[in-house]
């Protein structure tokens, strides 16, 4: 390799741990393509030639938020004209305009809503298994399941047990952000921070639901902030082995209140998914999020490191309202077509990542 990285080529090759030092020094490496190549070849090693993808349905049932989270066109405060909050008999028919029964999961988050009872998020959750059986109900991320917990004056374990006793399978990785103190002080002030983020998780996975992951980077942090964020996850990985899949998300600045900032470019994009599949070696599932990405870009990112593509989506608003300019939705002989173009072998998953359909060819 260039850039005096052979030592670092080594180690992979050998299945080694890469430090801290390490990170930065690929995230500062020039020759994209080399990087590309040794992530695509843990990525090979990891997965073969199988890409994933699911047969999903978001949905968020109020965008009414009290965090105001400086890069998030998605949360709205109480009262404001694009503030939205949905009934369990709204998202039932949400769920019903889909063929339920071919649903493999179902992505369920909000804001941080002032006054809904748990009781309604249990209720999401009923409806949401009873129509959908077959389907993994991943909803609710740390963020929000502290902010239900704190509301109700309960502990979250006493939250997560309730959940998971009306049919939640599994949660998202949402509201991680970045984990720097100083970086957060900064664009999500009123969010809990990265030990307590952290903390929900453990939690989650003591109790036997597994949970995703997050970065959003490219805005204000440093390549050291996400290297720290990369190993905080890898170190609770090794305590719980309760993460499924880590997804990066690339900050969207077209309708973001931060308007001084522009997104990453399609090479920090890529740098980031293969210094991701480096670092975390052990988590198996990296995500090129399309609906952040571009399908384009989620193309060149399966020569990455990353090997899911995620899935139909249908009703995404987060990445959307935030100006990301990427198809609603894509069905799953587009997505089949998508990874099949790349040269890859689509594998049709559900929400724990458990094969549903291998299509070979």
């Amino acid at each position: 390799m260039s850039e005096d990285l052979d030592d670092i080529f080594e180690k992979v090759k050998e299945g080694k741990r890469l430090t801290r030092e390490d990170g930065v020094r690929l995230f500062n490496c020039k020759n994209l393509l080399t990087l590309g190549e040794l992530a695509h070849t843990v990525k090979v090693n990891l997965h073969g030639n199988d890409v994933f993808y699911v047969l999903n349905r978001h949905i968020n049932y109020s965008n009414i938020c009290l965090s105001g989270c400086l890069f998030c066109a998605f949360g709205k405060p109480p009262g404001h004209s694009q503030a939205f909050e949905l009934t369990v008999g709204d998202i039932r028919r949400k769920i019903q305009e889909e063929n339920a029964s071919q649903i493999r999961e179902l992505h369920i988050v909000g804001g941080c809503h002032p006054d809904l009872p748990i009781s309604y998020y249990e209720e999401i959750l009923k409806t949401a298994k009873t129509l959908c059986p077959n389907a993994v109900v991943k909803a609710f991320t740390a963020v929000e399941v502290d902010h239900i917990a704190r509301l109700e004056g309960m502990r979250v374990e006493e939250v997560l047990k309730r959940f998971k006793d009306k049919g939640l399978d599994m949660m998202p990785g949402g509201g991680a952000e970045i984990f720097a103190d100083h970086i957060r002080k900064k664009i999500c002030p009123n969010k809990i921070d990265a030990f307590r983020w952290l903390e929900v998780h453990r939690i989650a996975h003591q109790m036997g639901i597994k949970t995703n992951a997050t970065m959003l980077f490219g805005h204000i942090e440093s390549i050291e902030d996400r290297v720290d964020h990369l190993l905080a996850l890898r170190d609770l990985q090794d305590e719980t082995g309760g993460f499924v899949c880590f997804i990066p998300l690339p900050y969207q600045a077209r309708l973001s209140p931060l308007k001084t900032l522009s997104s990453p470019s399609g090479v920090d994009v890529l740098k980031t998914i293969a210094v991701s599949r480096l670092l975390l070696d052990n988590i198996l599932h990296i995500k090129a999020y399309w609906v952040m990405l571009t399908v384009k870009l989620a193309q060149l990112a399966l020569y990455f490191g990353a090997n899911d593509l995620d899935g139909t989506v249908v009703e995404e608003k987060i990445g959307h309202m935030a100006g990301a300019e990427s198809e609603e939705f894509l069905t799953r002989g587009e997505l089949e077509w998508i990874i099949r173009s790349a040269s890859f072998n689509p594998v049709e998953r559900d929400g724990l990542f458990n094969p549903v359909h291998k299509n070979e060819g």
